[in-house]
């Protein structure tokens, strides 16, 4: 099957996608990058891909809609949304989520090789805050996580009770945590699952945080996460952390639910996302570009 010239969007096992397609023909397969945005700004497939393009680097860039947002709202969108949040934004939103995404991925992949013909090409996965935490969920727990060769989280959900009392704070609230939330945290407390990333292969992961965002919330919690990952690894680079300066939690402006201009902070974590991306990837770069090698 030929490589199509332009985005592709469709539905891939019930999952909305859009997949953008390398530049040129390789000689080998091309590698896939497969990402989930954000529930803030870009919180849609398309938004994200304008935010996050990856530019540079010579693979599939397939890019996955999270569930119950853009295509996928709850009758009544973004009010219906609010609502789930403000009743309980860990059991209606979060949790559900991250655990639903994480489930629909192998069948999603399958569909998606086989629609877009996407060969054994090397795998990586790219997550932005919520979608950060199904991509750790995959890595964590999936029957083939070791097929896994890298992964970037930007603005990442590393625990998830200081990311929701960091939203707390932000909002002037305080989230009731009670034994079923609980539970939910512990299982989207990827510090203190470390061990069960390390089992399935020592994925490279690079975490990407901006300087203006909750330095409890998601920087501290990134540099245990971090710090776990390279304690374990045979090769301790394999982890690493790179803080943004400018830049606060969302990666675009509001309402993020449309392609819009790629922020400053975007382009900054777009090309810390790509350096890691093609050193892990094999090297895989456009034409005109650096060299795997040279950090941006």
């Amino acid at each position: 099957m030929p490589v199509p010239n332009r985005p592709v969007r469709g539905v891939a096992a019930g999952v909305p996608f859009l997949a953008v397609p390398p530049t040129r023909r390789l000689d080998q397969p091309a590698p896939v990058v497969v990402a989930w945005h954000p529930m803030d700004p870009p919180r849609t497939e398309a938004a994200f891909a304008a935010a996050l393009p990856l530019d540079g680097l010579e693979a599939w860039r397939i890019y996955l809609g999270l569930p119950l947002c853009g295509s996928r709202s709850p009758a009544g969108g973004d009010e219906e949304l609010m609502r789930l949040g403000y009743e309980d934004a860990v059991m209606n939103l979060q949790g559900p989520i991250a655990v639903q995404g994480a489930e629909e991925f192998p069948a999603a992949l399958g569909a998606l090789r086989g629609q877009l013909d996407l060969g054994d090409g090397p795998l990586a996965l790219v997550g932005g805050s919520m979608g950060s935490a199904v991509v750790l969920l995959v890595l964590t727990e999936a029957d083939r996580a070791d097929d896994i060769a890298a992964a970037v989280l930007v603005s990442p959900m590393a625990q998830l009770r200081p990311a929701v009392d960091a939203t707390g704070r932000r909002y002037g609230m305080t989230y009731p945590w009670g034994p079923a939330s609980l539970a939910v945290a512990r299982r989207l407390d990827f510090v203190a699952r470390v061990d069960e990333i390390v089992r399935h292969g020592q994925p490279a992961v690079r975490l990407i945080v901006g300087a203006r965002d909750d330095p409890d919330g998601f920087l501290a919690p990134g540099q245990r996460l971090v710090a776990g990952l390279a304690d374990r690894y045979d090769d301790p680079a394999r982890a690493d952390l790179v803080v943004v300066a400018d830049m606060a939690h969302a990666l675009a402006e509001e309402p993020g639910v449309e392609p819009a201009p790629q922020t400053a902070p975007a382009a900054a974590v777009d090309r810390h996302a790509v350096h890691w991306l093609r050193r892990h990837l094999g090297g895989t770069a456009a034409p005109g570009l650096g060299a795997a090698g040279e950090e941006p």
